[in-house]
């Protein structure tokens, strides 16, 4: 009868490296992050757009209320609210701009500068979220309340401007349900990041298994050249040097290990 001869199982060496190909894949993956940098620096170009469509405004609002005085109260009050409006997008451009590029490209590397933002430091991409919703939520509150300025005028259920209907009932339900919609997300978003805050306390704080009081170490003799060395207890941990000019091997076992045959114990 014959015999089905054994296999030698296959080692794998765990220090092997990824392969040239791999590498080369892998940094050209990496490096794609920077396809990002084109779409921040149009960003900057849009910001640029919006300080000058500020100033614009501006000029608008002195030159009508100061130097001809055609402005009543309520007309400033909603030219101040498209200002407060554009400064609020260029926030929001800011923070998309510097928490995108420090958190999908690159590193801005401004530590210890005093004009460093606070949230820079721990920005991340779930902070990132919960500010963009917040800002926008302030932004949609702008309009918001430049809709109900604007419908203290109202006239059978619409808002007109010459034939234009700028503002109607069905129109300004949407947008307070649009503005809640914001608010929701806002709140699901910012208790999503802080159950992850939670969850990694919890992972940090794990409750450690405590070592044994004492620590008792055995020796036992290695025997002549090219023989196998007793086999260390249960939980030893045999340092690759650790033969002796004596012929001994020193283990480190946990307190209370039984020791084999022929060990001593060093105190």
């Amino acid at each position: 009868m014959s015999s089905r001869p054994v296999q030698t199982p296959i080692e794998r060496s765990g220090a092997r490296g990824p392969g040239a190909a791999s590498r080369t894949l892998a940094g050209f993956i990496f490096a794609s992050r920077w396809l990002q940098a084109p779409l921040y620096l149009g960003l900057i170009i849009a910001q640029a757009v919006y300080v000058v469509l500020f100033f614009v405004e501006l000029w608008h609002l002195i030159e009508k209320s100061v130097i001809k005085g055609k402005f009543t109260e309520t007309e400033v009050m909603l030219s101040v609210l498209a200002l407060i409006d554009i400064v609020m997008i260029a926030n929001l451009l800011i923070m998309v701009i510097i928490g995108g590029y420090e958190t999908f490209v690159s590193k801005i590397r401004v530590d210890g500068h005093h004009d460093e933002p606070d949230w820079l430091s721990h920005v991340n991409a779930n902070l990132l979220k919960v500010k963009l919703a917040i800002s926008i939520i302030s932004i949609s509150s702008i309009h918001l309340l430049k809709t109900f300025i604007e419908v203290g005028r109202m006239d059978g259920g619409t808002v007109k401007n010459g034939k234009n209907i700028i503002y109607s009932n069905d129109g300004v339900m949407w947008e307070v349900i649009i503005h809640l919609a914001f608010i929701v997300s806002a709140l699901a978003l910012a208790w999503i990041d802080k159950m992850s805050h939670h969850a990694e306390p919890a992972k940090a704080h794990a409750p450690v298994p405590a070592p044994g009081p004492v620590l008792a170490y055995a020796t036992a003799p290695a025997g002549p050249a090219g023989a196998a060395v007793p086999p260390a207890p249960a939980g030893a941990v045999v340092a690759s040097d650790a033969i002796d000019a004596d012929g001994y091997v020193t283990v480190r076992v946990p307190a209370g290990t039984v020791l084999p045959e022929g060990a001593q114990r060093i105190d």
